[in-house]
């Protein structure tokens, strides 16, 4: 299908350079595998092009392989990567138990403007690496088509306005000008770099309706589309039947720079569908229920592969919401083949007629096309399970964790058992409210009215995220809930900030087509912005009288959202309690004020009349709209033109975006005074000899944490606290505290980032003794410190006429001393992870009866040839006790790396030979 292409003409966008996409294959003369190049006829005379034909090696055991372990095979005879991989993916029933490693090279890039700043400004600081060290700075460019859509940077500044989208669009251009003038500069200097202007929507939604090839054409080389995202949620293209999962920004980059990734051929969980989902049951429902099973099953670091008969009764929309949360159930993929509702998806999306018959031509001519019609072939799992679609439930998910369902019907006594900090329905730590305060009352004045918060009360209700917010039925289900309510007289409270950010365009016209975007917004449910907003904690400030009840009462302030992601302190510093649910549910809480009620049992609301208004005529509602055939509604209002024009619209950009002027040049002009673009220093004092291994020598403790502790709690994300280190640094350098912005829109600046690295408001580190919060203790002076100023330097002044300890004014990194993170289970999971490798230096090791307060030494060969991946390492501390330790070095390239000092140095150093 044709390459998505940014007209340059006046918008001063950035056109995929089709000529360097070409440097990424080897002309097929030099390929190992030339034998089976076969050409693909088109129906009416003609080939469509050549393709690496699968069935042409004759061996019986690719028909066994799954769908995913196919795309795999694909990749490394097609860029041939090794003829050993080819023949360890071949055999994966016997391999893939073994942990092998296998390299491959995925087709393009997926980025955001989060994770796209501090990836530009590693390949500017490395074009002027190359460039000090005598070498050719063009060398630096991307190999690979690179899509890079800006939708992380707005924020929820304004709410319940009919002008909302474009106010915090404008507050958005404010705060980042810099940083959007930068990106504009690193697509015009860079080639093969296409980016997709603000307000275009969410890059899942956009990756879905518009970017995604599903199989490239390049050169006349036929091959599966596959993607690599700096987002974990990178996975929902997986519904469209394209290979994508989320990677760290700093793996991107090499994949950009023509490296292929080093994994472990990964274990393939068979998941079978049967059966058909009750009426009134939505994705969200079926997704929250999918994630508990997977999470329980165990699939970290595997591919889940979606069949059986019940695939027939799942939209595209549904199934990508279901991949979309494969990072939630942890899965490296949530995989969906290629069948015709994905053939009917591309086209209702304005794929042309002819790349339609390309796409289905090819999967089907290399047996990657499935076609449930047709008697089922067994295909090799590791493992399997099975989902009857019937048995799915209402639920929700939370107050803390994405897979911990709660059935609907159970809610208000897990709400309960919640705040009593006991086990609820999943393991989970709750709040530790005592009795006597359950029922705690706190009133406050809102505008001039009286209003009133209690534990559990809703503060924030927003539909949002690319999950729920483009799947037509969930949106349609929101929408009726709305009107219904309207006509009832029913009305959210106006202290609950509510909003809606649709995944992209097409949904606005949905809505408005539909007739239900009015009652929406008559909920206070306007739209807010065209992408990622509360899911990642760009929920704004709350209003000031609602955010004093809350931190003077201690109020456990509930959020509800139909997000992915729910981890404390993501959605907003003040809503401990975050739970996930359907838009129609999120309307429904809203209404309701309180996640503390049970909506059979219990009244949503008294209406106009007076009279007590149940939520179960809305669950009527939404079965009666199920009887009518949603699919038919559906497929009235939902368009091919919407999305055609909704495109072309997104090819001229916006007039903000068009103006923005930037240099073309090559080469960085680096700014000193600047707080979002900042020179890093991962390159200074780079030499052509590569450092080799080092050990760890007496190393303090850092942090001793526990189990559980994701990315969310590493890598700096959400707002800037006024006491926190990174606002201390902005402070002085003129700053004013209204114009912080967000971690996410600092990530160009390693000077904000590493202050804000382990800054989440509810880290539980062991060395504070229960203390929660952004501290920790300087072991060798016993002061409580936030963790960058013990990590770094002293935060205390130097008075001449002052006698001091020595040991006070320098800290861990200042005094050349190691440090280590204690951790446990589930350690770094999740997403952001280019910063949360960057930010801290890291150890895992187990409960050993460690205190922290020991000094840790890790001695290690000299000579990097004599480590091997998944080494035992023997770790002594200064008391005498030891143990062992398996380091994290799973591949031979990871240890390449790691001899190098890291991936983008050996990519230099690799460049520099060249």
């Amino acid at each position: 299908m044709a390459e998505p292409v940014l007209s340059s003409d006046n918008s001063g966008g950035c056109r995929v350079d089709k000529s360097s996409e070409s440097l990424r294959h080897m002309k097929a003369s030099e390929n190992a595998f030339k034998g089976i190049l076969t050409s693909l006829p088109k129906p009416g005379g003609g080939e469509f092009g050549e393709y690496f034909s699968l069935p042409a090696l004759n061996d019986p055991r690719i028909d066994k392989l799954s769908y995913t372990i196919r795309i795999l095979l694909e990749s490394a005879i097609n860029f041939q990567v090794t003829k050993e991989d080819v023949e360890k993916i071949i055999d994966w029933e016997n391999t893939s138990p073994n942990q092998v490693e296998i390299r491959f090279k995925p087709g393009r890039v997926l980025m955001h403007d989060y994770t796209a700043v501090p990836a530009v400004v590693d390949l500017a600081c490395m074009r002027d690496a190359i460039s000090n060290l005598g070498n050719d700075s063009n060398k630096i460019n991307p190999l690979v088509p690179v899509d890079l859509v800006i939708d992380h940077s707005v924020q929820v500044n304004v709410a319940r306005s009919e002008n909302a989208v474009q106010v915090n669009m404008d507050l958005e251009f404010q705060m980042n000008k810099e940083r959007f003038s930068f990106l504009k500069w690193g697509c015009t200097a860079f080639h093969n770099m296409l980016v997709i202007p603000p307000g275009s929507g969410i890059l899942h939604q956009v990756n879905l309706e518009y970017l995604g090839r599903v199989v490239f054409n390049t050169n006349g080389i036929l091959y599966p589309d596959s993607v690599v995202g700096t987002d974990s949620h990178t996975t929902m293209i997986d519904g469209l039947g394209v290979a994508g999962w989320g990677v760290g920004g700093i793996e991107a980059e090499a994949v950009m720079l023509g490296l292929p990734m080093s994994m472990l051929l990964p274990e393939v969980v068979g998941f079978r569908f049967s059966g058909k989902l009750r009426d009134g049951i939505t994705a969200t429902d079926l997704v929250l229920t999918v994630t508990q099973m997977l999470r329980k099953h165990g699939v970290i670091g595997k591919f889940v592969e979606f069949y059986g008969d019940g695939m027939n009764e799942l939209s595209l929309a549904d199934r990508a919401t279901i991949a979309n949360m494969s990072p939630e159930y942890g899965a490296t993929m949530g995989f969906f083949p290629v069948d015709y509702v994905t053939l009917q998806y591309l086209k209702l999306t304005g794929r042309s007629d002819e790349t339609v018959a390309m796409i289905e031509a090819y999967l089907r001519a290399n047996k990657m096309f499935v076609d449930y019609n047709e008697p089922h072939q067994e295909r090799g799992y590791s493992s399997y399970l099975e989902l009857d679609l019937a048995d799915v439930e209402p639920c929700v998910s939370g107050p803390k964790r994405p897979h911990d369902r709660v059935p609907l019907k159970d809610m208000k006594a897990d709400w309960h058992l919640c705040l009593n900090n006991k086990l609820g329905f999943k393991i989970k730590e709750g709040f530790a409210v005592p009795k006597e305060a359950q029922d705690k009352v706190a009133k406050f004045s809102f505008h001039g009215q009286p209003a009133e918060l209690k534990h559990g009360s809703v503060v924030i209700a927003a539909i949002t995220s690319c999950t729920n917010t483009s799947n037509p039925s969930i949106m349609l289900g929101a929408g009726l809930v709305a009107k219904k309510a309207c006509e009832f007289g029913l009305q959210v409270k106006p202290w609950i900030k509510t909003s809606l950010a649709p995944g992209s365009g097409v949904v606005t016209k949905h809505l408005l087509q539909s007739g239900l975007q009015k009652y929406l917004s008559q909920q206070g449910f306007h739209i807010v912005a065209y992408g990622c907003t509360t899911c990642i904690g760009n929920s704004g400030e709350l209003d000031e009288s609602v955010a004093s009840a809350i931190s003077d009462n201690d109020i456990v302030a509930s959020a509800v959202l139909s997000g992915n992601r729910n981890f404390e302190g993501r959605v907003h510093p003040l809503t401990k309690a975050n739970y996930l649910a359907s838009p129609p549910l999120v309307v429904a809480y809203a209404l309701a004020g309180t996640v503390d009620i049970d909506f059979e049992k219990e009244p949503i609301g008294a209406g106009n009349d007076g009279k007590i208004v149940y939520s179960r005529i809305f669950g009527h509602l939404h079965r009666k709209l199920q009887r009518c055939n949603i699919s038919n509604v559906v497929q009235s209002i939902v368009l091919p033109d919407m999305f055609r024009s909704t495109y072309e619209a997104i090819t001229k950009g916006n007039p903000m975006w068009n103006q923005l002027s930037v240099s073309v040049t090559s080469l960085y002009s680096w700014d000193p005074n600047s707080t979002y673009i900042h020179e890093p220093p991962y390159f200074k004092n780079m030499t052509i000899d590569p450092p080799g291994a080092r050990g760890v020598k007496d190393a303090y403790c850092l942090l001793n944490l526990g189990d559980f502790i994701t990315t969310d709690h590493i890598s700096p994300a959400g707002s800037i606290h006024k006491d926190s280190p990174a606002a201390k640094f902005l402070l002085d350098h003129g700053v004013e505290m209204k114009d912080f912005n967000s971690y996410g829109s600092r990530r160009g600046n390693d000077e904000v980032m590493a202050r804000g690295t382990f800054a989440n408001t509810r880290l539980v580190n062991k060395l504070l003794n229960g203390e929660v919060g952004p501290k920790t203790i300087h072991i060798p002076t016993g002061e409580k410190l936030s963790v960058f100023d013990a990590a770094m330097v002293s935060s205390i002044a130097l008075n001449p006429c002052t006698s001091f300890d020595p040991d006070s004014l320098y800290r861990y990194k200042t005094a050349g001393n190691d440090t280590i993170v204690l951790a446990g289970a589930d350690y770094g999971s999740g997403s952001s992870r280019d910063w949360a490798a960057k930010g801290p230096m890291l150890l895992f090791a187990d409960t050993l009866g460690l205190t922290g307060h020991e000094r840790y030494t890790i001695d290690l060969p000299s000579k990097i040839s004599e480590i091997l991946p998944g080494q035992e390492v023997i770790i002594k501390t200064d008391t005498g006790k030891s143990f062992t330790c398996i380091m994290r070095f799973d591949t031979k390239v990871e240890l390449a790396y790691f001899s190098h000092g890291g991936i983008l140095p050996y990519e230099l150093h690799n460049l520099i030979k060249q």
